[in-house]
C-alpha cells in the first residue's frame, strides 16, 4: 500500500513539474520573440539624429526628441507626485493602524485603483482637468500617470515593511526610540530596496502607458519645454506612426517601442545592483 501511494506521488509530481515547465517555456517562447522584434526592428533606427531633431512630416527625415523629452517630463512629474504619496500611505497602513476602518477603506480603494484600466484614469482626469481648463496639457498627463503610480507604490510599500521583522521595531522602542525615527532609520531603511523596487516597477508601468495620455497630454508634432499645452510624449508617437502607412513613421515607432524598453531594462538592472545584499557584493 505505501509503495502504491509513493509511486502516485511521483507520477502527481512529474506531472505537476512538466505542467510548471510547459507553461514556463511557453511563456518564455512569447517574451523572446517580442524581444527578438523589438530589437531587431528598433535598434537599426538608432542614430544622433533621433535625439537631436523632432518628430518629422511623412517620408522626411527627423527623429523624437521632443517625444523623448515629453516623455520624460511627464514620467518624472508623475513619480515625484506619485512615490512619496505612495510611500507615505504605505507607511500609515503598516505602520500606524493598519486593522483600523480607514486603512480597510485605503486598502479597498487601493485595490480598486490597482485593477482599474488606464483609460479610466485618462477620462477622470480629462473631466477634472481638461474640461475645467478647456485645455489638453502635459500637467493633466503628470496627473494621469501619477494616479497609476500611487496604488503600485502603496502596495509594495506595505508588503514591504510588513515583512520587516518585528523585533527590530521592539529593539528600537526599548532604547526609548521615537516612533517617527524608527520608522525613517530602521523600518524605512530595511525595506528600502522593495521600496525603491516598487517605485521603479512604476515607472515602468506609466513609460508606456497611452490611453492616459490620449485623454489628457494628446501629442504635439514640435519641440516644447513646458507641459502647459498639448505636449509630445513617445506612446502616443508610437501608436500614430505605427498605425501611418508611411515607411519613415513606422520606423520611427520601432525606435520609440526599443527605448522604452531600453529604460525599463535599464532601471531594474540598475535597482538590482545599487541594492544587491552585502553578501552578494562580497561574494566573487
Amino acid at each position: 500500500m505505501n509503495a502504491a501511494l509513493v509511486r502516485h506521488r511521483k507520477r502527481v509530481n512529474c506531472l505537476a513539474i512538466s505542467l510548471s515547465l510547459i507553461a514556463m517555456v511557453f511563456g518564455v517562447f512569447w517574451l523572446i520573440w517580442i524581444l527578438w522584434e523589438t530589437v531587431s526592428l528598433g535598434i537599426s533606427g538608432l542614430s544622433l539624429t533621433l535625439f537631436t531633431e523632432s518628430t518629422p512630416p511623412p517620408n522626411d527625415a527627423g527623429g523624437l526628441a521632443n517625444a523623448i523629452w515629453g516623455s520624460f517630463l511627464m514620467v518624472g512629474l508623475a513619480t515625484l507626485i506619485g512615490a512619496p504619496v505612495g510611500v507615505l500611505s504605505g507607511v500609515y497602513l503598516a505602520e500606524y493602524h493598519p486593522k483600523s476602518a480607514l486603512s480597510v477603506v485605503i486598502r479597498f480603494v487601493n485595490d480598486l485603483l490597482l485593477s482599474a484600466p488606464s483609460i479610466i484614469i485618462g477620462l477622470f482626469v480629462y473631466a477634472v482637468l481638461v474640461v475645467r481648463f478647456q485645455q489638453f496639457s502635459g500637467w493633466a498627463g503628470a496627473v494621469a500617470l501619477s494616479l497609476i503610480v500611487i496604488p503600485v507604490v502603496i502596495r509594495t510599500t506595505e508588503n514591504m515593511l510588513m515583512l520587516t521583522p518585528t523585533s527590530l521595531r521592539e529593539a528600537a522602542y526599548a532604547l526609548g526610540t521615537p516612533k517617527w525615527k524608527v520608522i525613517s532609520r530602521i523600518t524605512l531603511s530595511a525595506a528600502r530596496a522593495g521600496v525603491v523596487t516598487g517605485i521603479l516597477l512604476a515607472v515602468a508601468r506609466i513609460a508606456g502607458e497611452t490611453a492616459p495620455l490620449m485623454f489628457t497630454a494628446l501629442n504635439n508634432q514640435f519641440w516644447q519645454n513646458g507641459l502647459s499645452g498639448p505636449t509630445a510624449n513617445l506612446p502616443m508617437t508610437i501608436l500614430q506612426f505605427a498605425m501611418s502607412p508611411y515607411e519613415n513613421w513606422q520606423q520611427l515607432a520601432w525606435v520609440g517601442v526599443f527605448l522604452i524598453t531600453l529604460a525599463v531594462l535599464g532601471l531594474n538592472i540598475l535597482a538590482r545592483l545599487l541594492f544587491r545584499s552585502p553578501e552578494r557584493k562580497s561574494s566573487p
